[in-house]
């Protein structure tokens, strides 16, 4: 017997959406770690855009009785685009200090 993916179980729905809200807060907390967890936090974005296929094809989120995870998830989702924006800025200038360490080098070695 198959299930239509409209027709996903009540608990089934509640549980896709919990998972997905977990899988956005440990994404959240690992863009905070820093780049040693890129990798982890990637693994968890194919886990999430798994999730939000099975959660969009089955139109959970437009149900009424869902507002209120529909609000939990957008939140988390905008938490976690700062998150990853803070990091990529962190990233940035820590590399930009890279290449003026860089130039200073090659400066000084090209002094003697």
């Amino acid at each position: 017997m198959s299930i239509k993916n409209k027709d996903i179980i009540p608990d089934e729905q509640i549980h896709l959406l919990d998972e997905l809200q977990s899988l956005l807060e440990k994404q959240i907390e690992l863009a905070y770690q820093g780049n040693s967890a890129c990798e982890r936090i990637e693994v968890l974005g194919k886990q999430a855009d798994y999730l939000v296929e099975k959660i969009a094809k089955s139109s959970i989120l437009e149900r009424p009785e869902f507002e209120s995870q529909r609000k939990k998830l957008k939140k988390s989702y905008e938490d976690l685009c700062l998150a990853v924006t803070v990091q990529k800025a962190d990233t940035t200038e820590k590399l930009s200090q890279v290449h003026r360490g860089r130039k200073i080098v090659e400066t000084y070695r090209g002094n003697n």
